[in-house]
């Protein structure tokens, strides 16, 4: 496993600059590697698709950071730190074991296949709405895309479906979220996000017990399994998950494959011809554009040895590189970095593997086959406002998108 031990600690860059680059050099680097996160925090980033598999189904691999990682039972990491609300949420995103089984089979209950398709129409009405106001936004100039279309969507539906109703509470959750996922957000930043966003989602619990309604939120706070139930803390927690990954993920999801078909319109000629389909263009962007570039963190239960030698001790932090693992040569061939509709094998880990594969991936696959033809139809001279070069990449090493996307919309169809 060259280079995992014998060099320096990578260091990820906060600002996201490069993100695929970054990822390149990682990979460079070995199956594993060392890297130091926000703070000279140091964790293991695991970048080969064939490895991750493997630990992401290892039960000596735990996301609960309260058993399992020092620096957070010890206080070297606390509400300070970038990365914090990664690590002390409670939740089935960091529980371990039998208390994830239990908190995954309450939340499935709840959340489930046939109310994700359910959400179809109004998806499609919240998408017809978004495209009117960017035909009239664009008729004065450039058009935002990720702001107005690629945004409001996921938030407007996961923010109807768990009940949230009040504009100005959407509004919070999204500047918490927003911290969530800058890497280079500051130290008061960090410390204020968190409580803030479970001040807002205790009020909403609180209303749901008064008054149920046909939504997520009523419907966990019902929901039993085996006689247990939510507490109060997993409720909430439970409602951050969903609120910030059942949406910054798709955002991207959406502002990436719209920037690869603009950018590259021999890909758009393939679907609109009819050689390739919009779940093509779907998993080809959850491959070489993860939404998510770099998942914190898990944990090293115990000792774990790898292929050559290399050996996770336990309490180790580990870091998923989703974005690299998407560009693996040896999964994908040479041309692993590029993006091809057509490519026969677009395996990707964009939304985990094993036991904490993302319960929303239905709803974000949804969403996309749903948005991203409806965009196209409507304008079908739809081009790229500025040099792609000059576009400019969230300042995150975990998400993976721009901060706007400007576009000319063109005469509407």
């Amino acid at each position: 496993m060259r280079g995992s031990a014998a060099e320096g600690p990578f260091v990820l860059d906060p600002t996201g600059t490069d993100v695929h680059g970054d990822a390149a050099r990682i990979r460079a680097r070995g199956a594993a590697t060392r890297v130091l996160l926000p703070d000279g925090v140091p964790a293991w980033a695991v970048s080969d698709p064939a490895l991750l598999r493997r630990l992401l189904t290892d039960s000596r691999v735990s996301k609960d950071a309260y058993q399992h990682w020092p620096p957070l039972a010890g206080g070297q990491v606390g509400p300070r730190w970038p990365l914090f609300a990664w690590v002390a949420v409670r939740n089935m995103f960091t529980a371990y074991g039998d208390d994830h089984r239990r908190l995954r089979r309450l939340v499935s209950s709840a959340f489930t296949v046939r109310r994700t398709a359910a959400l179809r129409p109004r998806i499609e009405a919240v998408v017809a709405a978004l495209l009117d106001e960017v035909a009239e936004a664009g008729a004065a100039g450039p058009v935002d895309l990720r702001e107005r279309f690629a945004y409001p969507l996921p938030i407007q539906v996961i923010c109807e479906l768990f009940g949230v109703a009040d504009e100005a509470d959407r509004e919070e959750v999204r500047r918490c979220v927003d911290v969530f996922f800058r890497t280079t957000a500051t130290p008061e930043e960090a410390a204020a996000a968190l409580p803030r966003l479970r001040e807002i989602l205790r009020g909403l619990v609180a209303e749901k017990r008064e008054r149920p309604g046909d939504d997520l939120s009523s419907g966990l706070i019902a929901a039993r399994e085996g006689g247990s139930r939510l507490s109060e803390e997993e409720m909430v927690d439970t409602l951050a998950l969903f609120l910030s990954a059942g949406h910054e993920t798709t955002v991207n999801l959406l502002d990436n494959a719209i920037h690869a078909l603009l950018t590259r319109p021999g890909q758009l000629d393939l679907v609109r011809t009819g050689r390739a389909t919009w779940d093509d263009v779907v998993e080809e962007t959850l491959r070489a554009e993860s939404p998510v570039a770099n998942l914190p963190l898990r944990f090293a239960v115990e000792d774990i040895e790898l292929d050559g030698g290399t050996v996770l001790r336990a309490g180790d932090a580990i870091v998923c590189c989703l974005a690299a693992a998407g560009r693996d040569p040896g999964l994908h061939g040479a041309d692993a970095a590029v993006f091809d509709v057509t490519r026969a094998d677009k395996e990707h880990l964009a939304f985990g593997y094993g036991v904490h594969h993302c319960l929303g991936a239905p709803l974000a696959r949804l969403e996309a086959a749903i948005a991203l033809p409806a965009l196209f139809a409507r304008f079908p001279g739809l081009t790229l406002a500025v040099d792609p070069a000059e576009l400019r990449p969230l300042a995150s090493f975990i998400s993976n998108g721009h901060r706007a996307l400007p576009v000319l919309v063109g005469p509407a169809a």
